[in-house]
């Protein structure tokens, strides 16, 4: 359902006929950066059973890591809505911003300044090829939603995020909502 061009800032929710991916079956994707060359984006409702202590020792919090996609998870990516404390870092839209100094990241989080609502990490993200995203729209494997929660969106549960968007849809999702992940389990 292509409803809007696409640009960073929005959000994509996998639709309900990706059944089986397992990076992408009910995901809900903030599109970080989208261009003539692809698109970046990172999965916000996939935690992971890794705090950020877990994989940097040096950071003393136990911040959640999610999965921010397919693509090098081995690496660690943070967006975040604190650009006066983080420089270097890129804005998404409507106040969310991608990266910046991680050294002064690290000290904030020690030293308490940086909240758990105002940043999240993650291992990975999720990236497409020039056209390869509107491909996928095409053939209806994602639908294309506006970031009504703009910044606040890192304070979102994530437990429930791709059933309260899809029941936001209406009409024939709403069967979907309650539906088990796998079918077959049903």
């Amino acid at each position: 359902m292509i409803s809007e061009k696409l640009h960073k800032g929005q959000l994509l929710i996998a639709e309900p006929s990706i059944i089986g991916d397992l990076s992408f079956n009910r995901s809900v994707i903030l599109l970080a950066d989208h261009n003539d060359e692809g698109s970046v984006g990172f999965i916000l409702n996939k935690p992971l059973n890794y705090s950020i202590n877990d994989l940097i020792p040096e950071i003393e919090s136990s911040f959640e890591v999610y999965n921010g996609g397919p693509v090098e998870q081995d690496n660690l990516y943070f967006i975040h809505t604190i650009p006066d404390l983080l420089p270097n870092s890129i804005e998404i839209s409507h106040g969310i911003y991608w990266g910046g100094d991680f050294e002064l990241t690290k000290e904030l989080i020690n030293n308490g300044t940086i909240q758990r609502d105002s940043i999240r990490f993650f291992l990975g993200y999720t990236g497409w090829g020039a056209q390869q995203l509107e491909s996928e729209l095409q053939v209806n494997s994602w639908i294309i939603c506006t970031n009504t929660y703009e910044n606040k969106i890192l304070g979102k549960s994530s437990n429930d995020f791709w059933k309260e968007k899809i029941m936001e849809l209406g009409g024939d999702y709403l069967i979907w909502s309650n539906a088990p992940e796998n079918p077959i389990l049903n």
